[in-house]
């Protein structure tokens, strides 16, 4: 069973960041979350939801 995030923008979010990860890993998780963020206009319960899935992710 896995997360699915709420929302069209942050399934975007989620994805554009895992690919960014991919093919640009010396860029800074910050950085990409704010980005992501901006790019996505994510609500603040969203860019939380986005940065605990990353951090997740990267365990």
């Amino acid at each position: 069973m896995s997360i699915q995030p709420q929302g069209e923008d942050l399934r975007k979010a989620v994805k554009w960041v895992s690919e960014e990860r991919k093919f640009n890993p010396e860029r800074e998780i910050k950085a990409l979350l704010g980005e992501a963020c901006m790019k996505f206009d994510l609500s603040p319960l969203d860019a939380e939801f986005l940065t605990r899935f990353v951090v997740k992710q990267g365990k």
